[in-house]
């Protein structure tokens, strides 16, 4: 196994913090073993609070990981297949709009689990569409993740699914599909078959405003001046009280996030020898499921030169190309606040990388890509 110069890794977290991002948060586990853990900086917004281990951070798309592999257990279950049609278990999307440069007009491509996993569904990330509007107004902060996500069909989609890649509401609607297919509410399918199983007992679905809630990072925004400032506790993508978003809604912790990433580095199973899925199924996670016009969208809409992207993750392709020195086949995703999970089944390693600053393009263009080489390069 890779021996890892961890000195390396503080001193560039440090630096970090001395350069301006308010606090940092590392682990890095192997073979079900922490082998590194690295906090600093500060929790509060006076920035005089030491940040500590148990530190709660709004994950945003960090959610994704838990969702996708939420919908593998009912994969290997036998309840969802990915060649499914999404109107199977939501009607709703069973006759869907395209926009055409004449006009919406009805879809030739049924939208199946794999366009909506894969990011290929031609859903976009628009939180005002209409359907959106109109369910909150009649339904207020008890609408729940079905009614808004029947919703979104209300807008055409914005391509034919399968022919682009586009990152959208697309893992929302997943966790509708998990709600139907596992027969409960997401959060306690999550609950159910992840994070009692695992050990994250500081994992649980935002609210719209988190305003005061015990142990919660002071969120940050980088602005248009490129200088990090506070901004309100809030998950706007947390449509409704009442909603779990499948795509952003997560509230967690690095300790959490270190045994998921570890229980999917090691094939499925967790530290504590719980078998959430079966090395198959994250090696299916990894395939890439990008064409070429596809794996051109990714790199120009998200800077993700070299990648292509699996089932809800990202999967390094072509290391050299982008000057990598870390094996291809490495795996993850990130958040909106900045914070990433990195991993390898090779070597069984998984990184996890946790700030809380919203908008701080240089975490994904220029840290996470150096962390991973890292710790997972040559």
């Amino acid at each position: 196994m890779k021996e890892i110069d961890l000195q390396k890794i503080t001193e560039y977290l440090d630096s970090l913090v001395r350069g301006g991002v308010p606090s940092v948060d590392c682990i890095v586990m192997q073979d079900h073993k922490q082998v590194y853990r690295h906090t600093a900086g500060t929790a509060d917004a006076a920035r005089s609070q030491a940040v500590s281990q148990d530190q709660l951070y709004i994950m945003f798309s960090m959610t994704k990981v838990q969702t996708m592999t939420a919908l593998m257990t009912l994969v290997e279950q036998g309840k969802v297949s990915l060649s499914d049609p999404v109107g199977k278990y939501l009607p709703a999307y069973n006759d869907l709009m395209v926009e055409t440069p004449d006009g919406a007009v009805p879809a030739k491509t049924q939208l199946l689990i794999w366009h909506l996993v894969s990011m290929q569904s031609g859903l976009d990330y628009d939180l005002a569409r209409p359907g959106i509007v109109r369910v909150l107004k009649e339904r207020g902060p008890q609408a729940t993740t079905r009614e808004i996500v029947d919703a979104f069909t209300e807008s055409p989609l914005k391509f034919e699914p399968g022919s682009h890649f586009l990152y959208s509401l697309s893992h929302d609607v997943v966790a509708a599909v998990i709600e139907v297919a596992g027969g409960m509410s997401f959060g306690e399918y999550l609950k159910k078959t992840i994070w009692e199983p695992v050990g994250m007992t500081n994992t649980f679905f935002a609210k719209p405003d988190n305003a005061g809630l015990p142990r919660l990072a002071q969120q940050w925004i980088c602005n248009e001046r490129g200088e990090i400032v506070t901004m309100e506790q809030t998950c706007n993508y947390q449509l409704s009280e009442a909603y779990e978003s499948g795509g952003a809604g997560l509230i967690s912790c690095a300790e959490d996030y270190a045994r998921l990433g570890d229980m999917l580095a090691c094939g499925g199973t967790a530290a504590n020898g719980a078998q959430i899925l079966r090395p198959e199924s994250v090696e299916l996670i990894k395939k890439n499921l990008l064409g070429e016009a596809s794996r051109r969208d990714i790199a120009t809409t998200m800077g993700r030169v070299g990648y292509g992207y699996g089932i809800g993750m990202q999967v390094l392709m072509e290391p050299a190309k982008i000057g990598s020195t870390s094996p291809a086949g490495v795996f993850g995703w990130d958040g909106a606040a900045g914070s990433c999970v990195t991993m390898d089944t090779a070597s069984k390693t998984a990184l996890v990388y946790i700030e809380h600053v919203r908008n701080h393009g240089y975490s994904y263009g220029n840290i996470h890509p150096t962390l991973r080489d890292m710790v997972f390069g040559e």
